[in-house]
């Protein structure tokens, strides 16, 4: 007899400081950080800040993706030209800090 894991999304809070995300948005990055999951399972809850920043620059969109572990924290900041971008740009740098926990606790 097998037993199935019900694979359910990581609860993730998001926050969007200043303007109103849309569901479009919102759903990508759970998505998207969702699949970390794959390099690191212990991963208990995240928030994520979408923020715009005053300036003249087009790289003026703000993710910060926070996740956190039994007993470690995550943490990703990327400005970008918009939010997707960087948010793929963020929870790539994630994937990375992941995988290096991950074979750091391996290797003792």
């Amino acid at each position: 007899m097998y037993n199935l894991l019900n694979v359910t999304d990581m609860k993730l809070q998001m926050h969007s400081i200043h303007f109103d995300a849309d569901a479009k948005l919102l759903d990508f990055i759970q998505k998207k950080v969702d699949k970390l999951e794959t390099f690191y399972d212990r991963i208990i809850d995240g928030e994520v800040f979408l923020r715009v920043e005053k300036d003249d620059s087009k790289e003026n969109k703000i993710v910060e993706i926070k996740l956190n572990g039994p007993k470690n924290q995550f943490f990703s900041k990327e400005k970008s030209r918009s939010f997707e971008a960087g948010a793929d740009a963020a929870v790539e740098a994630l994937r990375r800090q992941l995988k290096k926990h991950k074979e750091k606790v391996l290797a003792h």
